[in-house]
């Protein structure tokens, strides 16, 4: 029943013919169930279209395929590699990456996908944790791995063995047999304290509903091209190309966000869908709006969306927002459409189909609608299928239908024996028109046990000061919600994927 449900899915979005069914056959009788799978497959239908772009080279599908299979038998090979093993990957966006990630799956090892913001102390600590069989890694990244002693590979060099020169072996004979035992995992936290991984198997069942959710509600069926400027190793970013992969879109990367690269890049490649952390989309407006024009779907996720973001992107670019909540643990669960940012500017959307959500208080009751509680989570393309999952975040669901989050739930503050949680606060500050950017954390109360303390950046050239912030916030907000203290500063602390650092604030 699920695979005639599959093809019956496939057909019905017209991404499966009888001819691209036979395609579909024999890419999983090649290669077996894993990421070369949905190359080999896109290989048959879109040959010569080019599939990806990065700042050195442009590959056609027919030669991504053809250098990830033999990069996969230089592998094997060379380093031995073999079903089962562990391949850590510290690597920024480009075609090197894209190839060690098909060619490690197609070997049918395990991909450790790892921050490329990591450091030394917190690399060493997470090899001697997993025991690499191999580390390939990119070349400025080199005094990260300098104690590594098992195998090491770079992605790029011109003289020593690299992803870029298949490991210069000029005869890759090794037999590539059908294979589904690699995982690709992911990290759950950044670049601070102990991360946790997040093991997805390649399956084309599990997938089956985010995929569709994504490809429906996105519209990517009537977009030609896609500039992923999110870091691959997120759980966002390899998402994201692993979709655009089996549709034969030209995928667009690059080592590294700057927002005037990537304004020229969107407007030398007519880029028609962009992947973004708001902070990226923030600085891409200031930069040069006039070089988005082309942009019908801007994806927005891996951070909070801000209401004045929102506002702005439509006022400049039209409705081409859209706002998408997933974890590392749980995959792809909200997607919110221009039109549901229009409904709610702070709104996550609605739930994908198949996807099981639970709110819960700090009691494990289930909470009734407009009430914030944890998000938990259980669906097929979770790393747990069939089991619930604690998101750590904060949300709540509307009358309507509509999710919204309400930040973390270790962020909660309990102020004088009630639950606030700062995002709620933030929602109310940024409404504020001289106000550009703001976060809220919960600071030592002698009297209350815990008080808000509120960090503001005014707009550019405007004067703000903590009394006129406070006598705009007191009539918006409960008096239990009332910061005990409003800071004016310049900026306030990201970390590199876009993610307002709160731990900063704290110190």
């Amino acid at each position: 029943m699920k695979l005639i449900r599959l093809f019956y899915v496939l057909y019905k979005i017209k991404l499966l013919s009888p001819k691209g069914l036979y395609h579909l056959f024999k890419s999983i009788f090649t290669c077996g169930i894993n990421l070369m799978a949905l190359l080999h497959f896109a290989e048959k239908k879109f040959t010569h279209k080019i599939a990806l772009v990065d700042d050195i080279e442009t590959l056609t599908y027919k030669q991504l395929l053809e250098q990830s299979t033999m990069l996969a038998r230089s592998l094997v090979e060379v380093t031995q590699l073999r079903p089962g093993m562990k391949v850590g990957v510290l690597c920024r966006n480009h075609a090197s990456l894209v190839k060690t990630i098909f060619a490690v799956s197609r070997v049918g090892a395990d991909i450790y996908l790892l921050n490329t913001e990591i450091s030394k102390q917190q690399f060493d600590d997470f090899t001697e944790r997993h025991h690499f069989n191999l580390v390939i890694y990119d070349h400025g990244l080199s005094p990260i791995v300098q104690n590594y002693s098992n195998q090491k590979i770079l992605s790029y060099h011109s003289d020593l063995p690299a992803i870029s020169n298949s490991l210069l072996v000029k005869e890759n004979q090794a037999i590539l047999p059908r294979t589904s035992t690699g995982k690709l995992v992911l990290q759950t936290s950044g670049t601070t304290g102990l991360s946790k991984d997040a093991a997805h198997k390649p399956s084309l069942f599990q997938y089956l509903n985010p995929f569709v959710a994504f490809i429906k509600r996105l519209r990517i069926l009537n977009y030609r091209n896609a500039y992923i400027a999110t870091p691959i190793f997120h759980g966002y970013g390899i998402a994201v190309l692993l979709l655009f992969i089996p549709l034969g879109r030209k995928v667009v990367i690059t080592n590294g966000f700057n927002a005037k690269h990537a304004c020229n890049l969107i407007q030398r490649y007519q880029i028609e869908v962009v992947t973004v952390v708001p902070l990226m989309l923030q600085k891409m407006l200031q930069m040069n709006a006039e070089y988005l024009m082309s942009l019908k779907c801007i994806a927005s996720g891996g951070a909070r969306l801000p209401s004045k973001l929102v506002k702005e992107t439509f006022q400049r670019l039209g409705p081409v927002l859209y706002n998408l909540y997933g974890t590392s643990e749980t995959g792809l669960n909200f997607i919110a459409t221009p039109q549901d940012l229009i409904y709610s500017a702070t709104t996550i959307g609605k739930k994908i189909a198949g996807l099981k959500i639970s709110i819960l208080d700090e009691n494990k009751e289930e909470v009734s609608p407009g009430t914030i509680g944890q998000l938990c989570i259980k669906s097929d393309w979770s790393i747990r299928k069939h089991a619930w999952i604690e998101t750590g975040d904060a949300g709540y669901q509307d009358e309507n239908g509509y999710y919204f989050l309400g930040g973390r739930i270790d962020e909660m503050v309990v102020s004088g024996g009630e639950n606030v949680y700062p995002i709620e606060i933030e929602q109310v500050l940024i409404k504020h028109p001289q106000i550009h950017d703001v976060a809220v954390i919960g600071v030592y109360d002698d009297l209350f046990g815990q008080r808000l303390k509120a960090f503001v950046v005014p707009e550019t050239n405007e004067v703000l000061t903590e009394e006129e912030v406070i006598a705009w916030l007191r009539p918006r907000v409960a008096r239990f919600q009332l910061p005990k203290m409003i800071k004016i500063v310049e900026n306030l602390p990201y970390t590199p994927l876009g993610k307002l650092d709160k731990k900063q604030l704290s110190r």
